[in-house]
């Protein structure tokens, strides 16, 4: 059989090793071989095996936020924003993960096929030590494209059943019977476990090399390797490949998707399995203690990662793509006067979502908001998450006023396409220091963060809440009332009255749980979380329907500011069987075992 495959140039330095992750999977030439070739050129098989890096689904930028309560978009072809007002079908499915996870998978398993087999080394143990450590790979990144398409794809067929997909495990060819019927959602969460548990078999749970004979593993002392062999298949050049870490950090992120209201009463997975996976991940840091103090701005840390090493992982971060240098987000993001699109809107919606300084919602009594002066006083995430009327950005310190009074195109719909709709621009996630100007254009460095810590802080809390109550420990030293009180104080929420809010709430485990989805809302709003929290939640469709809103800041005669909320900037259209993804239409038309999910066509 003859693939078409996309070599990956930077892995083509050497016959027999990944050099580090720095611009490792850059797309290169095209070309076709047969498959079998790999077998005595191992120079190819890596380059073959690079497609499942290739094909990886992370996203540095925020697509599906736009199609959620936390952002619009000013471009009013985007096929987020259709989906969100009324077009999400079947056959238009900009969420869909069936063609490219698949793909995906298809290389991975003829990699499999053949990994045995490739002449890795002419030495035995080193050959040993390379097959371990690309087929580790392969079976975590066979589990990372499986999950992508679980959570994408999984949902109730008509009959009642929850299904997922059709698993693969073997190389699909020219005789394969591609009318498969789908796997029970149970069947896809073990399948995705197992290739997890083969993985963690195969790979250290960090990338590094070892100083003497006497650290290497003992099942491979066992077979003669050396210290130098051992430094050559698992050593510090192949930092940036998925390692045991990540592996433990996927597991912890499928078992809070299987735990969910939307899958567990079909999963058989609880709250505490959740928690306790999230917990093999936390206190490998020393859990709570171990909670970085500047992971809430981890992407605004501009010096440390100007200076980062190819291979260096940030405290915060589990997993991370390669870093380079663009200005490609805030080309699209920056407000139309520092010569950007302005795409990304955040909402009313969420601006309310952060509470005062001292921790309380701003529909507390308790709390210090003020309507009149509404960014004074609030958590230091909005400021640092969301730009708002009269904040400075960019490298030349710009204030940027959207408000009605504004003169330029930063003003809140002063032109289609362009300007906010909702009153508020994006921060997060952007350079200030990135300078658009065409007579002076900069570039800098950014990275895409795969798996955080918080996100796992997050998936801890809430499954521990759940499961134990919000003081309850299961097994582990910390609590979800422990993990919360640690993320809203480096924040800079309650340092003077203790944080008086959560203190009140910390025997209630409805208000809890109702927090911990806040505090998930705010930590990771722009990350693409939002879309498929609200649906494994399974909240009410009033609430994935819940108008996004916007605010209209204008001057009064003495040159005072007014605020007067937009109650609906963009009406959202989901349907009640939409807390699922579709099957893809052409999919179900081709293979009449192919069932769809409940609702869809």
């Amino acid at each position: 059989m003859k693939t078409k495959y996309i070599l990956a140039s930077a892995l083509l330095l050497s016959a027999t090793l990944f050099s580090s992750c720095e611009d490792m999977f850059s797309p290169a030439i095209e070309n076709q071989r047969d498959e079998g070739a790999m077998e005595a050129e191992p120079s190819y098989a890596e380059g073959f095996f690079a497609n499942a890096y290739v094909l990886l689904p992370y996203q540095s930028a925020p697509t599906s936020d736009v199609a959620t309560d936390d952002a619009v978009t000013n471009d009013q072809s985007n096929s987020y924003l259709k989906m969100a007002t009324g077009s999400w079908a079947s056959d238009n499915d900009p969420m869909s993960q069936w063609q490219t996870r698949f793909n995906a998978i298809q290389y991975i398993n003829i990699f499999l096929q053949h990994c045995d087999k490739v002449k890795w080394a002419n030495d035995e143990p080193l050959r040993t030590l390379f097959d371990d450590q690309f087929k580790g790979q392969a079976y975590a990144l066979r589990a990372v494209q499986q999950y992508f398409l679980l959570r994408a794809h999984a949902g109730y067929t008509a009959d009642g059943k929850l299904m997922g997909y059709p698993i693969h495990t073997q190389p699909e060819t020219s005789s394969t019977d591609f009318n498969q019927s789908r796997n029970t959602f149970k069947e896809c969460y073990d399948q995705i476990m197992a290739d997890i548990d083969s993985a963690l078999e195969r790979l250290p749970l960090e990338y590094g090399d070892i100083a003497s004979d006497a650290a290497v593993p003992a099942k491979y002392t066992k077979i003669g390797a050396t210290m130098a062999e051992y430094n050559r298949a698992f050593g510090s050049h192949f930092s940036g490949m998925m390692n045991g870490k990540a592996l433990e950090a996927l597991r912890a992120q499928l078992s809070l998707l299987a735990a969910s209201p939307a899958y567990n009463s079909d999963s058989n997975v609880s709250w505490e399995t959740a928690a306790n996976n999230a917990a093999t991940v936390l206190d490998r840091i020393g859990g709570v203690s171990g909670m970085d103090p500047t992971g809430w701005k981890w992407f605004d840390n501009t010096t440390y990662i100007d200076n980062m090493g190819s291979s260096e992982v940030p405290a915060e971060v589990i997993w991370r793509g390669s870093r380079g240098e663009s200005s490609d987000m805030e080309s699209n993001d920056f407000p139309p006067s520092l010569y950007g699109k302005g795409r990304i809107n955040p909402t009313q919606n969420l601006v309310d979502a952060f509470p005062d300084v001292d921790g309380y919602p701003i529909t507390d009594a308790n709390s210090v908001y003020d309507k009149t002066d509404p960014y004074a006083n609030r958590d230091p995430r909005l400021a640092e998450y969301i730009l708002y009327n009269g904040q400075k950005m960019g490298s030349t310190n710009k204030e940027i006023i959207t408000g009605t009074y504004g003169t330029n195109r930063d003003a809140i719909n002063r032109e289609n396409g362009v300007s906010t709709r909702t009153g508020y621009y994006l921060r997060k996630l952007l350079r200030s220091d990135v300078n658009l100007d065409p007579n002076s254009t900069t570039k800098r460095y950014h990275y895409t963060a795969y798996m955080r810590y918080t996100e796992i802080f997050l998936d801890y809390a809430e499954a521990a809440n759940e499961a134990w109550g919000p003081q309850g420990k299961g097994s582990h030293s910390y609590s979800a009332y422990d993990v919360i009180k640690a993320l809203r104080h480096r924040a800079g929420i309650g340092l003077d009255n203790g944080d008086a809010y959560l203190e009140s709430i910390k025997g209630d485990k409805d208000k809890m749980r109702e927090l911990i989805r806040n505090e998930r809302r705010i930590e990771l709003c722009f990350e693409n979380q939002r879309f498929y929290d609200l649906r494994r939640w399974k909240v009410d469709l009033s609430v994935l329907n819940a108008p996004a809103k916007g605010m209209e800041i204008g001057q009064d005669d003495s040159g005072s500011l007014t605020y007067k909320e937009l109650p609906s900037v963009e009406v959202r259209d989901y349907k009640d069987y939409m807390y699922y993804g579709p099957i893809p239409y052409t999919e179900c038309l081709k293979f009449s075992n192919l069932q769809q999910n409940k609702g869809w066509k």
